[in-house]
């Protein structure tokens, strides 16, 4: 498993803060630790030049059978980058700040891909709040463990800025308009929910991880194994560790609701959007309601941006998606919403002044949107430490089945209900959580014909 063509990695400096991320070797097993609790875990310049490095030298060791990232402390895996940082720069020296800026998001959008290609097992332990970078240290994983404590969320768009860290890749290729939502709306998901939606792959219970940590450090790999056989023996592994799904918490975004976001959210503008949540009746109206209120609370110009960015980035491979996010970074250090957002969010406490002030103060037909995809006039294009691309997850099969995988199983073989259930857990060896899936999937999308056979139903 060779790292082709590695190109100059980031060297650490002199201020870099001596202990923000520990490393630790158990037999074949290697762990990130990120070491910042009192921040949250929140990830900066100094972490990313530590973490590089040693994904690298893993990659080529033969030794390095598993890696795990995880967080110290039991509040958060990673809150997010460390904004307030960038946003000080800005305001105190507009110029030298935006450069530096546009540096950091540089280097974590190339330490981003390459933990999105990396040749190695990789395991995030999204065990507590996990948002924005540490988004992007988790979601482009082959295994993405979710907790009882886990809060996931893109909360850009509350701070004046757009879904980042790989976000115009695996939002538009979440289930219906699930993406566009949480990516305008920067809605929170928790604990169970963030399997169910299919953001994590897996679900335990945050006491049974240092238990998957000793069982993963004595995994033994022949030789000849390939990477899928590797994951395939992880995969078994860490199912070893489920102790069941909380009783009490249900799917989220399911029924009514699930057909409400698609509903509201598969519009190409943000007026259509408004409109759509502004007719919804029944038992969506409440939602709606508190919907359009969170919308306006938003960034006006992040919410046309992150719109505009869930429907180019579905056509994007992942090495495009992070170039062109930082072109996009780049364009938003220059607009006054990110200090603003920033400051107004997470210093003083008190409702932000976006310019436009609303989504009403968009003038009608103007793309605001635009100028940031626009590809001249930006920064040089990023250099990614690696040629590796994709323009599907490679090892989706590890994740909850999809409305897709289900939709094929019902056109294929006109099955029942519950044998299509039964197909599915044979296919997924008996995995907790994955009945749920499927039945939400097939009560929302199939209705039963008079031979009691599931049939497809596309609203």
């Amino acid at each position: 498993m060779s790292t082709s063509s590695i190109r100059e990695l980031p060297k650490e400096l002199d201020t870099d803060a001596p202990d923000d991320v520990l490393f630790n070797n158990i037999y074949g097993l290697r762990t990130i630790e990120l070491n910042r609790p009192q921040k949250l875990n929140s990830l900066n310049g100094s972490m990313i030049r530590k973490i590089f490095p040693r994904l690298v030298e893993w990659e080529k060791s033969d030794m390095a059978n598993v890696i795990v990232v995880k967080g110290a402390g039991d509040r958060a895996f990673c809150a997010g980058g460390d904004v307030m940082d960038l946003a000080n720069q800005i305001k105190e020296d507009p110029e030298e700040g935006q450069r530096k800026a546009v540096d950091y998001f540089a280097l974590e959008y190339q330490l981003d891909h390459y933990i999105a290609t990396y040749k190695r097992p990789y395991i995030a332990f999204m065990d507590g709040i996990t948002m924005g970078g540490g988004v992007g240290l988790s979601i482009h994983a082959p295994f993405r463990i979710a907790t009882e404590r886990t809060i996931f969320a893109m909360p850009e768009t509350t701070i004046g800025f757009f879904p980042d860290v790989g976000a115009s890749f695996f939002l538009p290729r979440m289930p219906g308009s699930v993406g566009t939502y949480l990516a305008l709306t920067s809605e929170q998901l928790t604990g169970a929910n963030v399997f169910y939606s299919g953001i994590a792959t897996h679900y335990l219970h945050s006491t049974s991880l240092p238990s998957l940590e000793s069982r993963l450090a004595e995994l033994r790999f022949k030789d000849y194994y390939t990477f899928e056989e590797r994951l395939a023996i992880i995969e078994m592994t860490i199912e070893e560790y489920a102790t069941g799904l909380p009783p009490g918490e249900p799917i989220l975004l399911s029924g009514e609701l699930r057909k409400a976001i698609d509903r509201c959210f598969s519009k190409d503008k943000v007026d259509d959007i408004i409109a759509s949540l502004q007719v919804e009746q029944g038992p969506t109206k409440a939602w709606a309601e508190k919907t359009l209120e969170t919308l306006h609370k938003r960034s006006p110009t992040s919410v046309h941006v992150a719109l505009r960015q869930m429907r180019l980035g579905r056509d994007w491979s992942i090495a495009e998606t992070f170039r062109r996010e930082h072109q996009i970074a780049a364009r938003f250090m220059r607009h006054p919403d990110f200090v603003e957002g920033v400051i107004a969010r997470l210093k003083t406490k008190v409702p932000p002044k976006w310019q436009p002030a609303s989504l009403e103060d968009v003038p009608q037909g103007a793309n605001i949107a635009t100028p940031f995809f626009q590809l001249s006039g930006g920064p040089p294009k990023l250099n990614l430490v690696t040629d590796r691309d994709y323009s599907q997850y490679p090892f989706s099969q590890f994740g909850v089945p999809s409305e897709e995988d289900v939709k094929e199983v019902v056109m294929s073989f006109g099955l029942p209900r519950h044998e299509i259930r039964q197909e599915f857990i044979r296919k997924k060896k008996g995995r907790q959580g994955i009945d749920v899936v499927v039945d939400e999937i097939l009560s929302r999308k199939t209705i039963v014909n008079e031979e009691g056979k599931a049939e497809w139903v596309d609203e």
